[in-house]
């Protein structure tokens, strides 16, 4: 797409005191506002082959979240608490100079899109989710199934003090790992790679991001913690009363297809399309695919 919109990054937008947002966007500020939330281990550059795609008629904007990168990195698990992460977002929105959003959503990105809809809906104009559970789909899984515990266990890693330290080591190795498997991608090479190492490399980044698993109560359970399964969620809690389109890899391994169970009866207004060649990262492996389902689900 040789007119396609350039993407421009070193912005910057505090959100509440002491805590300011780094983001990129793409097209022009006055569209309508399509907002981009990435999730671990990455930054705004999970959508860097979308934002193009999208730029033409909305003002694309994809800010690296608390505890990533170049937004605010607070070093207290407390500071990643999901509402402070919801309102985070909703000042955004807000500040950009917007009543709302469509909010597109991935991994822990879409934990914070999920929270959002359900807390602030009058901000979320539609949510697209991106291969990130619901929670209460989430916790059930968590609590009760073996597939999904066993896909999860990296978790309770994470959670460990630490854990940042030992993503560090090798040159960010488990960091690569945890991104793109012991194989590798097509995409994670060059001028890509490198920014990402980058964004690890930022003081605090990665206990920013280990934090989020760590004040998090959605966990797999072990011997002497019974992580997800302590909690007693209500359905009508967590009703998600937005337009929802959820896009799902198939062969993500970390998050299974258990996940979709049910989610209809949280989500009365529920899309659901799945892409059997896809992984969890499949923004980056199918971008124009991710990008039509968008558009088509935003009427354009």
């Amino acid at each position: 797409m040789g007119g396609a919109p350039t993407i421009t990054d070193g912005q910057y937008c505090e959100v509440s005191p002491g805590v300011t947002l780094h983001y990129a966007s793409c097209g022009e500020r006055g569209r309508p506002l399509m907002l981009f939330l990435h999730g671990f281990p990455e930054f705004w550059r999970a959508w860097q082959d979308v934002l193009p795609l999208m730029g033409d008629r909305w003002y694309a904007v994809a800010p690296d979240l608390r505890g990533f990168n170049l937004s605010s990195r607070p070093p207290e698990v407390a500071a990643y608490k999901a509402p402070l992460l919801v309102a985070d977002v909703a000042a955004l929105i807000e500040r950009l100079g917007y009543e709302k959003a469509v909010v597109v959503a991935h991994d822990w990105g879409g934990a914070v899109g999920w929270a959002l809809a359900i807390a602030r809906p009058e901000r979320v104009e539609r949510l697209v989710i991106l291969n990130s559970p619901h929670p209460l789909t989430f916790q059930r899984a968590l609590a009760n199934d073996p597939e999904q515990q066993a896909a999860s266990r990296y978790m309770n890693w994470l959670r460990t003090p630490g854990a940042e330290a030992a993503l560090a080591e090798n040159d960010f190795a488990r960091m690569e790992r945890f991104l793109v498997g012991a194989a590798g991608a097509r995409w994670f090479a060059g001028e890509t790679r490198d920014a990402y190492r980058r964004a690890w490399g930022q003081p605090g980044a990665l206990t920013g991001g280990c934090n989020y698993y760590r004040v998090s109560p959605l966990y797999p359970p072990t011997d002497d913690d019974p992580g997800a399964a302590r909690l007693s969620l209500r359905e009508e809690d967590f009703v998600v009363r937005v337009p929802t389109l959820v896009l799902w890899g198939d062969q993500d391994t970390a998050l299974r297809p258990i996940l979709l169970d049910g989610l209809e009866r949280m989500v009365p207004r529920l899309a659901i399309e799945r892409f059997p060649d896809a992984s969890h990262w499949l923004a980056h492996e199918q971008p124009q695919r991710v990008a039509q389902a968008i558009r088509r689900f935003c009427g354009h």
